[in-house]
């Protein structure tokens, strides 16, 4: 393939192999069930969903938009880096989008399950009506409530390499901050140092308020702000130490 670096190359070729066995194989479900990321406590996680989950894909759309901007801007930063340390930025920033994520999960799930146990439900109880979507007794409006809330972060589910990626995208603008980038909706060219910060913004604003912008609602907002703050401490560092043995540019 012309026009891309080896490594963005490898990453491509590996997220569409797992995205053709996704979509093959176990009626779509065998992939999802073992590879994406569930709530910890969820009897569906596993800890080696933490990695695996950055190269499953919802659908087409998902991953070639996800492929699209790999190719885009990783293949920049990886010319800019050299394969290693654009590799250890790209799984770095995506445990940086798992570190975010999860955390905000649990913030919002703790409080929830602290109240439930107060309001008399033990912890098998909440779990089971959690897995099984099924009340059981006689439950109050108020613990219906709780359980409505908490339900979906229980049995939540991530995928995809968007975390990742705007740790790329966030490496890519302290790199050329004067490149000049534009939205598929919005083409209006706008210098990397304001877009880039702009898109974060717009997801921490999605993440608060539920409403989606330029991504679909149950987007993981969250993991896109902390894929690129990872992505961006971690240039800062390597832009900061330039002058030795771990300046960004070796």
């Amino acid at each position: 393939m012309r026009g891309i670096t080896d490594t963005v190359k490898h990453l491509i070729i590996i997220n569409v192999i797992i995205f053709i066995g996704r979509m093959t194989l176990g009626g779509g479900n065998l992939f999802m069930q073992w590879l994406a990321l569930y709530f910890p406590e969820n009897d569906l996680f596993y800890p080696w969903q933490i990695f695996t989950h950055m190269f499953m894909h919802a659908n087409l759309m998902h991953i070639g938009f996800n492929m699209f901007a790999l190719w885009m801007f990783g293949t920049a930063v990886e010319t800019q880096l050299g394969s290693k340390k654009f590799l250890f930025l790209y799984l770095s920033a995506g445990l940086g989008a798992v570190l975010f994520q999860l955390g905000y999960y649990y913030f919002n799930y703790l409080p929830l399950y602290s109240e439930l146990l107060s309001s008399g439900l033990t912890s098998n109880e909440i779990v089971g009506m959690f897995t099984s979507n099924e009340t059981i007794g006689n439950i109050s409006k108020e613990q219906l409530m709780l359980l409505k809330e908490a339900y979906p972060i229980f049995n939540a589910s991530m995928v995809g390499a968007s975390g990742c990626i705007m740790g790329i995208l966030a490496a890519f603008g302290i790199m050329n901050p004067e490149a000049k980038l534009m939205l598929i909706f919005l083409p209006i060219p706008i210098k990397a140092k304001y877009f880039i910060p702009g898109i974060i913004l717009l997801d921490v604003i999605s993440a608060i308020t539920g409403q989606s912008f330029f991504s679909p609602s149950n987007t993981a907002f969250m993991a896109h702000v902390g894929g690129a703050v990872v992505g961006a401490l971690i240039m800062w560092y390597w832009k900061k130490t330039q002058f030795n043995k771990n300046r960004w540019d070796r």
